[in-house]
């Protein structure tokens, strides 16, 4: 007489235990991409916006950021930081 129910062996139990970590874990894997995309599509709108924002308004300064792939990179992978970074490059450098 054990403390299992009977028909139920201990390695049963230690095998579903393990089976219901393993699909949680494996989860967790397939979940974590899809928020990093939905991050960079999100970083890549808010910096576009912005760096279109900074060109519309500082046309009225005489001061644009040239739109190509490297600005587009940046901004889209920074966001924000990356358009902040952008405008405090093109004034150190002009």
């Amino acid at each position: 007489m054990g403390l299992l129910p009977a028909g139920l062996e201990f390695n049963v139990i230690i095998a579903y235990v393990f089976g219901i970590i393993l699909i949680y874990l494996i989860g967790r894997m397939l979940t974590m991409p899809i928020r990093l995309v939905f991050k960079l599509i999100y970083n890549g709108l808010v910096g576009g916006v912005m760096l279109w924002a900074v060109n519309f308004v500082g046309t009225y300064f005489g001061f644009t950021i040239g739109i190509n792939p490297i600005t587009a990179l940046v901004a889209g992978f920074l966001g924000l930081p990356g358009v902040i970074l952008l405008i405090l490059f093109k004034i150190f450098i002009n």
